[in-house]
């Protein structure tokens, strides 16, 4: 009898815990509030409490080829960065692909979850859900995936800023914000500058009287363009330049880094510089921002300390007056309500069980796309879940977070946010090794030197863990062969004049390459003939 397996919630987390369940052999029942899958995904024209909310003109800041599915890449004609309403499309597609509606109850709260009696042995657990019509049901299942998501309850600090209560204006959190409709023709001050801030005080500047952005620490602003205008991530994000920046010196890397980005703008200059240096902490991903500060559209303001009525006090002593709107971007708590606090905290697996049957997903921060992580987090929990897979013991699991936690806080002063932090390519190779599906470099080499060259010096895409091991997927290859013809796709939408040249065939790369080899052979003739008829003219230094 196939062991039953409750997921929470059906956005991106919970679809590919269905998926990946299904694979394992296991019986996924899963549980979502809403009417519909999505999850964050899911644009709400006004906010409810206890969902996760998004703002109308969200693109996503991963591309296409870096956040998809493993075994399922995105449509060729989908752009490399995508609307928010486009990538859910996309989740349509695969749950359909998939067959995966038919295991979610809509409409159905998790109540609780809870340890049976006989758990150390066991490992089930009792689950209270409630449904459509308030009533109340329990069940036992013997392994349960949470994938509630982290977004849900925003945090909003006034009580941080002496004189909040005299504020004449409006407070709002970036949970609430759907678009600037609101602040066209206001003075309007955004506090935080995380992905969520630059894209907030970026729209609101574009119809707001003036717009402020306050910063506490400043941060490393990059656009999601590389060189020849490809996506970043797929050219940054790469088993070589992983291998480089754990060979080089870590001061060098970052001042190479810096020195590259300040060539586009002046971080000092713009009022952006941070505290940190740009490997240390995740930059901000934002095309207009340093566009907009150029512009004067958009004001560079230090921390906020308070308000003064309609007037807003900065650490740096400067006051902006008649300011009407203040919206925050602060963050969110985690707060999984059905969870005992023993159980809602831990990278995945919380280390104090003694049975690990149950795994939260995505309660993690890297520098890369989130959904090749959660994706490799639900294949290692659902073959624990099943048995195929085991886990160190609890003192081993605590030391290693701890030891990662104290390195972060070099650059994390919050502990609990130092101990998600992990190394996007190590924490993915890593759960990798422990299913059993990390290429080897090596064997590739001898067995396919065309794939093992787009593997090592090519984008880290997810299709690689699905060359070998449990979970292959015969389409893998192809999918790693053919992925900058996917990028490529979306661009061609007119035909592009290619001016004639009578140079055209003397100037082909085959072209050149005989005319270069025949000129190193004449002067290496040359060379030779020369030392036969007077060998000492050439002399050791």
């Amino acid at each position: 009898m196939a062991r039953r397996v409750a997921v929470v919630g059906a956005g991106i987390s919970g679809l590919v815990c269905i998926k990946v369940c299904l694979d394992e052999g296991l019986e996924p029942v899963c549980f979502e509030r809403s009417d519909d899958i999505g999850g964050l995904w899911k644009f709400k024209e006004s906010p409810e409490p206890g969902f996760s909310g998004i703002y109308r003109s969200l693109v996503t800041n991963t591309s296409k080829e870096m956040m998809c599915f493993s075994d399922f890449p995105m449509p060729a004609d989908y752009p490399n960065y995508m609307h928010h309403s486009q990538l859910l499309r996309y989740f349509r597609l695969y749950a359909e692909h998939f067959d995966l509606k038919r295991h979610i109850n809509f409409q159905t709260t998790v109540r609780s979850v809870r340890q049976r009696p006989d758990f150390s042995t066991t490992g089930q657990w009792d689950v209270v859900t409630v449904n459509r019509d308030g009533e109340e049901d329990q069940h036992i299942f013997d392994g349960v995936l949470v994938c509630s998501g982290q977004y849900t309850h925003p945090v909003l600090p006034l009580g941080d800023f002496p004189g909040h209560e005299t504020f004449t204006g409006r407070c709002y959190h970036s949970w609430e914000y759907k678009d600037a409709d609101a602040f066209r023709g206001k003075k309007v001050v955004v506090v935080g500058i995380g992905n969520s801030g630059g894209d907030v005080a970026v729209e609101i500047s574009r119809s707001a009287e003036k717009t402020f952005l306050s910063t506490r620490d400043g941060a490393w602003v990059v656009g999601r363009m590389s060189t020849n205008g490809l996506p970043l991530d797929m050219t940054a994000i790469t088993r070589l330049t992983h291998v480089l920046t754990l060979l080089l010196p870590k001061a060098l890397v970052n001042w190479v880094a810096q020195r590259d980005l300040n060539h586009k703008y002046d971080h000092r200059l713009y009022g952006l510089m941070p505290r940190h240096r740009l490997l240390d902490k995740r930059v901000v991903i934002n095309d207009d921002l340093p566009g907009q500060i150029l512009q004067g559209a958009l004001v560079m303001k230090s921390n906020l300390q308070g308000f003064q009525g309609s007037a807003l006090v900065f650490e740096d002593g400067t006051v902006e007056e008649n300011i009407d709107a203040v919206v925050f971007c602060t963050g969110y708590k985690t707060i999984f309500s059905f969870l005992p606090p023993s159980l809602s905290w831990g990278r995945l697996f919380p280390p104090s069980l003694e049975c690990h049957t149950l795994a939260i997903m995505g309660l993690i921060q890297a520098k890369g796309p989130i959904m090749p992580i959660v994706e490799m987090q639900a294949r290692w929990a659902t073959r624990v879940i099943a048995g195929l897979c085991h886990l160190p013991p609890q003192e081993t699991m605590l030391s290693v977070i701890e030891s990662d936690r104290r390195r972060n806080m070099k650059s994390y002063s919050c502990p609990k946010q130092a101990a998600l932090q992990v190394t996007y390519i190590s924490y993915l190779d890593f759960i990798a090794d422990e299913i059993g599906v990390r290429p080897s470099i090596f064997r590739l080499l001898l067995r396919d030197p065309v794939l093992v060259l787009k593997v090592f010096l090519g984008p880290y895409t997810p299709y690689q863990f699905r060359l070998t091991g449990p979970g292959r997927w015969a389409g893998a290859r192809q999918a790693i062969l053919t992925q900058w013809e996917r990028v490529a796709h979306p661009f061609k939408t007119r035909v592009v004049y290619e001016p004639e040249t009578r140079l055209c065939g003397l100037c082909s790369p085959w072209m050149l390459t005989l005319v270069g080899g025949a000129l190193i052979m004449t002067m290496l003739f040359k060379y030779f003939e020369l030392l036969d008829k007077n060998p000492s003219c050439i002399r050791a230094p």
